[in-house]
């Protein structure tokens, strides 16, 4: 697997012990390089260490082994589920894949949050809405097979288990309390929309 390795400064150069993974997706922009120059930009050392472009390219800004916020996680999302704060980010590793997320359909368009029309081609339809949103940019095929060996290089490197579990799709106690495995923003964020349930990416997971 060729992985880009870009200029990007802001992540903590900490080395930590790895016992997730969590998927997202950007919610923006379709090119890896250009989603690391925007959280460049941020003094808020807010980033995932590799993006996963629509072609399907690695982009990578820092090492696995180093860290930044990628969750958004503080301490009343803990205490509503009665227990302690964990730093979840910096045990874990975050993907990004490069992806609009849910659209709105307007008459004969596909539109994003943003406003912005998405070709037909580029949309897929769920056969059951998801977070309240049925039509969403459907993530490429190179970008799924992509995610996959990267998921397949830290589970041999790290030793976490990718076994999956439906409740990635929702908030769990397994994610929140740190156990090791592979799971999604909506697994410690009920407001999270990244990633969703596009059947061949549900089909790639359970083939691990």
């Amino acid at each position: 697997m060729d992985i880009r390795q870009v200029n990007f400064s802001s992540y903590y150069r900490e080395e930590s012990s790895k016992k997730q993974v969590y998927l997202h997706h950007t919610a923006g922009s379709a090119d890896g390089e250009r989603q690391f120059q925007f959280w460049d930009a941020d003094a808020v050392k807010v980033a995932t260490c590799v993006c996963v472009s629509r072609s399907g390219e690695v982009v990578q800004g820092f090492g696995s082994k180093y860290w930044a916020h990628h969750l958004g996680l503080s301490s009343k999302h803990f205490k509503s589920r009665g227990i302690g704060y964990r730093n979840l980010d910096r045990s874990s590793i975050g993907v990004e894949i490069c992806n609009w997320g849910w659209l709105k359909k307007d008459g004969d368009n596909f539109l994003t949050y943003t406003g912005t029309k998405l070709h037909p081609d580029r949309v897929i339809e769920l056969d059951a809405p998801y977070r309240g949103h049925k039509y969403w940019e459907a993530y490429t095929p190179e970008q799924i097979e992509a995610t996959r060996d990267l998921l397949l290089l830290w589970r041999d490197r790290y030793g976490i288990p990718m076994t999956y579990n439906d409740d990635i799709w929702d908030v769990t106690m397994r994610a929140l309390k740190g156990d090791p495995g592979l799971y999604t923003h909506n697994s410690v964020r009920s407001d999270k929309t990244d990633v969703y349930p596009h059947p061949q990416l549900v089909a790639m997971l359970k083939s691990l």
